[in-house]
């Protein structure tokens, strides 16, 4: 039996850190948390300077009863859970569920898993951080009081399943007020100058800009005219050298915004895959609000800087971290070893872990250095300066490795022109031919819809949230159906373009497509709804320098500067009590808005929130005649719907004809628009307006779609019509009923026999486990909401009672 019982988070860290460990040292994993919070109203005694009782999860009680033994049998547990709050956490709950006695048991922490690491924290062992686990535990309860407080409210005045959280509550106020703001927003025209001039020698041009825009196009147009007759000439030339810094090497949030622009990653997935990364020891712990590098990692980072480049690509840089409360003495996320420029895994690994090296070697390097050029342009008829610029790239210092992404990238590519262009040789006085001119009527863009990424850092400047809780907090947000993250097409705009042709200024009017949307987060009427309440009636537990004050506290205690239950008392008092008041005063909260009047029957039109979301509803419950329902299509909100296209969702579905002697019906789904026939369904083709589908076309799309799905199915099998081979994305694969089953490698299609199916069938856990997924999914909510509601209830009874 080992002398020593070292216990960490993952079995993936086990693994790596085992083969650095001898012999007397056994590696076990906790799977993460052991315990947490019972689920009943009596978790947390308010009353008792905020006891709590905790239990070990059913998945946990095998984990915790083989820890127990193996610790008992030890001379010595290591707690090496992560080095943050919730690490520290985990230990104290390994400390008590365990039973360990304070000589036997020690706490290291490290930031990266390396034999060096493992072995100086060995060395370096201390005992738990009381201040890190209580504010933990502070942030742990008040969430906990928050959503089971709050939560009941929400299904009593709201919509019942609905649930409260503190932080994702915050970010989504962000998301519902950006879009109030775009949708308040007036775009505003005005007219860009451009003009493309020539030198006189061969292939020598230049394009120069008016620095300012005419708001009116008789202005814009006036300038072209007057340029007509102009001399052009280089009314000045100035040259001036210029330097670009690189960034500090990633925090959480930045590589979270980072790896969105880049890499399309989710913050979620950028979590998971760095998590990986880290348990496999090839870079530090990746969450951290730090921008300092240790100086193991600064000369090991020149090292390979010189190496590989040369010694003038290397310049020592030390970043200081300024994020307000920044978390422990932490380094940013780098690679363990500089010299592995790459690593062996899967894609995400192997991108995720190049854009990790290249951020932080870069850090080390050396400015990149242009020389800037800018010509002014003087038009003999009028007053103002055309201007041109142009950059050369002298040395490029750490952008031979490392090039940013900024938000403003992909928002912004319609204006970019770019001024790295490199300019022909020029004079001051030199005459210039103008080739070409133009005035092109450009809009003003409303504020930019948030991303995963660029919402986690408002939420970093608002000082709300911390590394840990940024990716939980995007997720749950969209779990909940307050938020979607989604992909939205533009709409046609038409704008003018003003040129000077043939002596002339011509007028042309042209049409693009603007607003489209990737992977932008947008309120659901459901989030809005949810919002709007809790501003009207919980506007502390929402209000941003509130969150950044609890966030400033929750560290403070982590400091040992304040005690966490007298910070709790001063939180719960006012809460509970506007909980109460809210409970017995407040109206149900309505989002329903009246459009206006059908004009076939004279009924109100209403659109509101209804139990399956927001619906247009012609007439009023109470009337004779049921009322008429329509559901809202993707893209539009109870706030912005028009009564005219509210009156359109009534014009679906409809009969489009005959096929086969049975109808066809179009309509839309949740899946976008749709022929029904014969039970069967039939997607429309992209850009097919389900308005103006014939008989005809609709009889077309059927029989494509069945010729299609003729070509896929390669072989049905005469003992089960259910069971199919067919063609797939990636080659042949039996279909079985819903399940999808994998066919081995090498098997000639040929031979595969029914009996064949069933045992590829049965021995595939993939489709076991989705069986078992689903048959939960179905049997669980209702069980889950009836629970809530029951512990709604006690506490709502019990907080009366003490009151």
């Amino acid at each position: 039996m080992a002398k020593n019982l070292l216990i960490v988070e993952s079995p993936a860290k086990a693994k790596t850190i085992e083969g650095y460990l001898g012999k007397d040292f056994l590696v076990k994993s906790s799977y993460g948390h052991i315990r947490d919070l019972v689920k009943t109203d009596d978790a947390i005694d308010t009353e008792d300077n905020f006891k709590q009782k905790y239990e070990v999860p059913s998945d946990k009680k095998s984990v915790v009863s083989e820890l127990k033994k193996l610790a008992k049998d030890a001379e010595m547990v290591w707690l090496a859970s992560d080095e943050d709050r919730e690490g520290e956490a985990i230990s104290w709950h390994l400390y008590e569920t365990l039973s360990l006695k304070d000589d036997k048991t020690k706490r290291i922490v490290f930031h990266e898993i390396t034999k060096p690491a493992i072995l100086k924290a060995i060395e370096q062992p201390r005992k738990i951080d009381y201040n890190l686990v209580n504010a933990q535990q502070a942030r742990r309860v008040l969430d906990r009081l928050v959503g089971f407080e709050l939560s009941p409210v929400l299904w009593k005045k709201v919509k019942p399943s609905l649930s409260a959280g503190r932080v994702q509550s915050v970010a989504v106020r962000l998301i519902v007020e950006r879009e109030r703001e775009i949708n308040r927003f007036e775009a505003e025209a005005s007219y860009k100058i451009v003009a493309q001039f020539t030198t006189g020698k061969a292939k020598e041009q230049l394009k120069a800009e008016l620095p300012h825009r005419f708001e009116r196009k008789e202005d814009a147009a006036q300038f072209l005219q007057d340029c007509l007759a102009a001399a052009f000439a280089v009314a000045s030339l100035e040259k001036k050298p210029a330097k670009r810094s690189p960034s500090a090497p990633f925090t959480t949030s930045t590589l979270q915004q980072e790896a969105s622009r880049k890499l399309g990653f989710s913050v979620a997935r950028t979590m998971q895959v760095a998590q990986r990364l880290y348990e496999a020891g090839r870079i530090t712990y990746m969450r951290t609000d730090s921008v300092n590098l240790s100086d193991t990692a600064i000369n090991a980072a020149q090292q390979e800087i010189v190496n590989a480049y040369g010694e003038k690509y290397h310049k020592l840089r030390r970043y200081r971290t300024k994020a307000a409360g920044a978390q422990e003495a932490h380094e940013a996320i780098r690679p363990t070893y500089f010299s592995e420029h790459s690593i062996d895994g899967d894609n995400a690994e192997r991108r995720l872990y190049e854009l990790i090296w290249k951020r932080a070697i870069a850090s080390q390097m050396s400015e990149a250095e242009f020389e800037k050029t800018t010509a002014k342009i003087n038009v003999s008829t009028r007053s103002e300066d055309l201007v041109a610029t142009g950059e050369i790239m002298k040395f490029d210092g750490f952008l031979k490795v490392y090039m940013e992404s900024t938000d403003d990238d992909a928002d912004n590519s319609q204006d970019q022109e770019g001024d790295n262009t490199l300019l022909p040789p020029l004079e001051k006085g030199q005459a210039l031919s103008l080739k070409a001119m133009s005035a092109t009527e450009r809009f003003s863009r409303p504020p930019a819809r948030y991303t995963e990424a660029s919402l986690v850092k408002k939420l970093e400047e608002l000082g709300i949230g911390r590394p840990s809780t940024y990716a939980p907090t995007i997720s749950t947000i969209q779990n909940r159906g307050y938020v979607v993250k989604e992909d939205r097409d533009g709409r046609e705009r038409h704008f003018t373009v003003l040129t000077i042709g043939e002596g002339q200024v011509l007028e042309q009017l042209k049409s693009e497509t603007t607003g489209a949307e990737r992977s932008k987060m947008f309120p659901t009427d459901i989030g809005v709804l949810v919002n709007d309440f809790l501003v009207e009636h919980f506007n502390d537990i929402i209000d941003y320098h509130f969150t950044a004050k609890v966030e400033k506290e929750f560290d403070e205690i982590a400091q040992g500067d304040k005690e966490w239950t007298a910070m709790l008392k001063d939180f719960y008092g006012p809460f509970h009590e506007g909980i109460e008041d809210t409970l017995e005063n407040a109206d149900r909260a309505s989002h329903e808005r009246e459009l206006g009047t059908d004009p076939a029957t004279g009924k109100p039109v209403t659109v509101r929130v209804g139990r399956f979301g927001p619906l247009v509803q012609i007439g009023a419950q109470d009337d004779e005649e049921k009322p008429r329902f329509a559901s809202l299509r993707k893209g539009q909100m109870i706030e912005t719907i028009t009564f005219e296209e509210a009156m359109d969702l009534f014009k679906l579905p409809k009969k489009v004809g005959e096929f086969e002697e049975k109808e066809m019906t179009v309509a839309i789904g949740r899946f976008g628009p749709y022929i029904r026939h014969a039970s069967a369904f039939y997607s429309l083709p992209k850009g097919v307006d389900p308005m103006e589908v014939s008989e005809d076309e609709a009889i077309q799309i059927i029989k494509e779609k069945r010729q299609k799905d003729i070509e896929k199915v390669i072989r049905v099998f005469d003992e089960n019509p259910d069971a199919q081979i067919e063609n797939g994305r990636w080659g042949p694969f039996i279909r079985l009923g819903k399940q999808n089953v994998k066919i081995p490698k090498g098997t000639e299609i040929a031979n595969i026999t029914y009996e064949d199916v069933l045992k590829w069938a049965d021995a595939d856990p993939k489709g076991k486990a989705a069986a078992a997924k689903k048959a939960g999914a179905k049997a669980t909510p209702a069980k889950k909401t009836t629970a809530k509601k029951t512990t709604a209830k006690k506490t709502t009874s019990k907080s009366k009672t003490k009151k």
